[in-house]
């Protein structure tokens, strides 16, 4: 349960640096050059682009720290993975930005954000992160690639779990054999 704590927390701050991104460079946007009076599908075109922009960020966010500890597959498969993961939760955003600005006729600059940045990014946040967790960055899945399976071996061999009895261990230490100095040794 810790665990889970833990990567929910690093999650939120990985993803709070991506919604900076996507909330600056979506009003930018919606503000210039793909305002709805310059054209008419412009708020959900800055949405793309924002979107886009910040899983980029989110990935390498998410992959070097968020889920770090969990096992490794290869980047490409990991990267396709996660670009599913991410065109999902970007499309839930993208149904609350429309339901909202075209079905409903909320097109001000503030219900627009409203429906993209909180409803949508709320309901998207808890999609990937349970996506990203179970399936992309899956403990689970450890290396099924078969040139890492040499890696993986390798990996099981100097590695072992450090903890009390009884408690799952949290990280991983590398065992280490003692090494004697005979060239310091005074005899």
């Amino acid at each position: 349960m810790r665990k889970l704590l833990g990567q929910f927390l690093r999650f939120g701050v990985v993803g709070l640096g991506g919604l900076v991104i996507d909330v600056a460079v979506f009003n930018l946007l919606r503000l210039t050059i793909l305002s709805p009076e310059m054209l008419h599908e412009g708020p959900v075109l800055a949405k793309v682009i924002s979107t886009t922009l910040a899983i980029g960020a989110n990935w390498v966010g998410n992959r070097r720290w968020t889920f770090a500890t969990t096992g490794r597959r290869g980047a490409a498969r990991e990267g396709v993975e996660f670009a599913i993961v991410s065109v999902a939760g970007m499309g839930i955003g993208l149904l609350c930005l429309w339901v909202s600005h075209y079905l409903l006729g909320f097109t001000s600059l503030l219900a627009d954000n409203i429906a993209t940045n909180v409803v949508g990014l709320g309901l998207g946040a808890l999609f990937r992160f349970s996506l990203y967790r179970w399936w992309v960055f899956s403990p689970h899945r450890r290396m099924s690639n078969a040139a890492d399976a040499p890696l993986s071996a390798a990996l099981r061999a100097t590695e072992r779990a450090v903890g009390p009895a009884g408690f799952t261990p949290l990280h991983r230490v590398q065992a280490v054999s003692p090494v004697e100095d005979r060239a310091h040794r005074n005899d």
